[in-house]
């Protein structure tokens, strides 16, 4: 009975030992509460494998109450919502590429006249499909429109056999992967995600490192100022993120077959962006973690809603309005645009842009965080 009572002693003891170590350790309780309430939130409310209400665009050069008939239908379906005004092709086109459209329907002229004559006229939709798995419901749903869109407009007319099944011929062009390679999508995005992942959790692990180690002190009493200390540090990984970024890309060409439309010096500057603001967010996590193990679990704190909210796994555009903004706020979510955009669809540096600057305006925001937390810790 003694020793039994022993060995129950020590081990309340141990136990209340672990208990007061989590209650200290705030970091690590609150990254064990935080991750599964990030976890639920997003599959529970913001991942959508259908989308709905995709951006679309009309080319039309036949506005009579046919076509009007049609779009009113397609605005009625879950799939389709058309942006106001009518665009020309060029300006549908350059939409197209930079993704402010997931659609765009070309009607051509004396369509109204040929529908009524029983010509089946050609309506041609034009999809991007560099994320296949965000098309197939909006096709189907397409397909079923337009065999019944018309039943009462054209019912009592002429030749009304002509119109069965469907009384047009609807032409789809799944442009940038007309094949619907999940390869083409999933292999360039994967450039944001090991990057992401290995460069915050390097660096990340840079300062504590000296702390744990005791080097911290002798770094703290050199008269380097935080944006150098924090420039020597993410040098060395950048020529580690390139070699990565070489990698990939070799892959993805001669294992999947993944074209490459663009200019390989423009995806190249655009990954040293996108390098340096993963680098400087490792940096900030290393000002904040006393160990590396919460800096790793910053790490994942960080990681996990960048992989979910990018559109990496799931399709962007089926996410909820407020998913849409978070996401938007992270550099990944920008990156793999760039990267899709370059690699399939062979976008240039104006299009680019406009994916580049938020990465900029994020390394910017975290590197003045990190500059200001890092001289609390030289008091």
């Amino acid at each position: 009975m003694k020793t039994g009572s022993t060995v129950w002693q020590r081990f309340v003891a141990i136990l209340s030992k672990e208990f007061i170590h989590m209650r200290r350790d705030r970091t690590t309780f609150a990254m064990m509460v935080g991750i599964p309430i990030i976890q639920l939130i997003i599959f529970g409310y913001a991942i959508n494998s259908n989308p709905k209400y995709l951006p679309t665009a009309v080319v039309s050069a036949d506005n009579g109450p046919l076509i009007r008939t049609l779009t009113t239908g397609m605005k009625n379906s879950p799939y389709f919502e058309f942006l106001p005004g009518r665009p020309t092709e060029a300006q549908a086109k350059r939409m197209l590429e930079l993704g402010d459209v997931q659609f765009v329907l070309h009607v051509p002229e004396h369509f109204s006249r040929d529908l009524i004559r029983g010509d089946r006229p050609h309506l041609l939709l034009e999809a991007d499909a560099s994320d296949p798995t965000a098309m197939s419901n909006a096709f189907a749903a397409m397909n079923t429109l337009v065999t019944t869109v018309w039943q009462r407009d054209l019912q009592g007319g002429a030749n009304m056999g002509d119109y069965v099944p469907s009384p047009v011929d609807l032409r789809i062009q799944a442009k940038y992967n007309p094949e619907a390679l999940s390869q083409y999508n999933v292999v360039p995005g994967l450039l944001g995600v090991v990057l992401t992942m290995t460069l915050v959790m390097i660096t990340g692990m840079a300062i504590t490192r000296e702390r744990e180690h005791g080097t911290m002190e002798a770094l703290l009493a050199t008269p380097a100022k935080p944006i150098e200390v924090m420039i020597g540090k993410i040098v060395p990984y950048i020529l580690v993120g390139y070699m990565q970024v070489s990698l990939i890309l070799i892959m993805a060409r001669l294992l999947f077959g993944v074209p490459f439309l663009g200019s390989v010096v423009l995806l190249l500057v655009s990954a040293f962006f996108f390098i340096i603001a993963n680098l400087t967010m490792g940096i900030l996590f290393s000002t904040l973690a006393r160990t590396q193990l919460q800096a790793v679990q910053m790490t994942f704190f960080f990681f996990l809603p960048s992989l979910l909210l990018s559109g990496f796994m799931f399709p962007f555009r089926g996410m909820p309005q407020w998913a849409q903004y978070i996401g938007s706020c992270f550099p990944m979510t920008h990156f793999l645009r760039i990267v899709r955009g370059i690699m399939l669809k062979g976008n240039g540096i104006i299009e680019t842009a406009d994916h580049l600057w938020p990465i900029l305006l994020f390394t910017l925001v975290v590197v003045a965080l990190g500059s200001k937390l890092y001289r609390t810790t030289l008091d």
